[in-house]
């Protein structure tokens, strides 16, 4: 049994993050063992098929392992800024893994992780951050000052003020504690939610919502139930950045869309209104 023990200013202290190098390390192994990652067998299917080869072996040779994978450093890293905190020649094999099977990938991805953010984010507000932490997976529980599970190292981490990231990971089942490096916190990598839906090819709107709002801006309200930039939505509806703006804005002023600042970004999602009229009920 582990345990992690939090403080006041640890509670303060808590945040989210997205790692592509955790991502794309945890992809490969899918990779390597399919029959336990089946619901990543459209994606694994893709991957060797992928221009440039088979992938590397796990490790890729160079001892970079989920283990050696750090912390990441801020919520919006990219991928070379973490290989950078690994070491040099870090980047010797992962990179072509990354820009072949995964970077084509990574806004499906990366919207799914960033839904599961926002998820945690309105829970923390309506339940406070013990319900986040316990509801972070089935074997964590929250107790007293302290976050336990069996699936955790033994022993306990006192995180002495400095707080912890939660980490989302699409290619993961279980919780898993990366211990911090200096200044860098420790970090909850953890089963992000709705990764069964990840590889299901979407359907369009339905033809009355589209009579209604406009083709365009219907498959837009359809594209935003997880959260998107205007950039991600332009690549994947083929619209002009542009288009995207002013058909996004004329959603949010309907009451469909709302928008979101992370960083010198903006991510769009569907609001419950919007979702409703695409015909999900779900939570």
């Amino acid at each position: 049994m582990g345990a992690v023990r939090f403080g006041v200013d640890d509670l303060a202290n808590v945040r989210f993050a997205v790692s592509p190098l955790w991502e794309t390390v945890a992809g490969l192994r899918a990779v390597a063992d399919p029959g336990r990652h089946a619901l990543h067998l459209p994606w694994i299917k893709s991957a060797l098929g992928a221009p440039g080869g088979p992938p590397p072996a796990p490790g890729f040779g160079i001892g970079l392992d989920l283990d050696a994978v750090p912390p990441p450093r801020c919520p919006l890293a990219g991928i070379e800024e973490e290989l950078a905190a690994v070491g040099p020649g870090a980047g010797a094999a992962v990179l072509p893994w990354w820009r072949t099977a995964v970077r084509p990938h990574w806004p499906r991805v990366r919207a799914l992780l960033e839904a599961d953010i926002a998820y945690r984010t309105r829970q923390l507000a309506e339940d406070g951050i013990g319900e986040v932490l316990a509801g972070l997976h089935r074997t964590l529980a929250w107790t007293g000052n302290r976050l336990v599970s069996a699936g955790l190292p033994p022993g306990e981490l006192d995180l002495r003020g400095g707080g912890v990231t939660l980490v989302p990971s699409a290619f993961t089942g279980r919780c898993r504690l990366v211990a911090g490096r200096g200044p860098v916190p420790p970090c909850v990598i953890y089963p992000a939610r709705a990764v069964g839906t990840l590889w299901e090819c979407a359907g369009g709107p339905g033809d009355g919502l589209a009579r209604l709002l406009g083709r365009s801006r219907a498959g837009l309200l359809a594209a935003v139930t997880a959260p998107a930039t205007t950039t991600q939505l332009a690549a994947r509806t083929g619209l002009s950045a542009a288009a995207v703006s002013q058909h996004l804005a004329v959603l949010r002023d309907a009451g469909l869309v709302t928008g979101h600042r992370y960083g010198r970004e903006v991510h769009y999602v569907a609001v419950d209104l919007g979702r409703a009229l695409l015909g999900d009920t779900s939570p």
